[in-house]
C-alpha cells in the first residue's frame, strides 16, 4: 500500500527540512512525498533542492493559497492513501504511518 504525503510549502525554510525528514524517517511504509511550492523566495527551493532525491513529486509554481496548492498536491498523488503534512508540522514518530497502512 503506497501512502503519498502532500506538503504544501510557500516561505517555510526554517521548518521544510525538518517536516520533509520527518516524513522521509518513516519505516515499513511505500512512501510518495507531492511537494508543492507556491514559488516561495526565502530558500525553501535549496531545501528542496538539496532532498530532490527522497521527493517523488514536486511543482513549484504561483497559486492561490494553501486549498490551491493542496488540492494540487491531490492530483499528483498516486497513493492508496493520501495525507497532508504541512512544511510547519512534524509526524511523531517513525511509525505513524505504518500504523495508517
Amino acid at each position: 500500500m503506497k501512502i503519498s504525503v502532500v506538503t504544501a510549502v510557500y516561505n517555510r525554510v526554517a521548518t521544510l527540512r525538518n517536516s520533509l525528514d520527518s516524513a522521509f524517517t518513516q519505516s515499513g511504509v511505500d512512501l510518495e512525498s507531492v511537494v508543492i511550492d507556491g514559488m516561495s523566495d526565502d530558500g525553501s527551493d535549496r531545501v528542496i533542492a538539496e532532498l530532490r532525491d527522497s521527493i517523488g513529486v514536486h511543482v513549484r509554481e504561483p497559486d492561490s493559497g494553501i486549498y490551491d496548492a493542496l488540492n494540487k498536491g491531490i492530483r499528483h498523488a498516486t497513493g492508496d492513501i493520501v495525507g497532508f503534512l504541512h512544511a510547519d508540522d512534524m509526524l511523531a514518530d517513525d511509525d505513524c504511518l505504518a500504523a495508517v497502512a
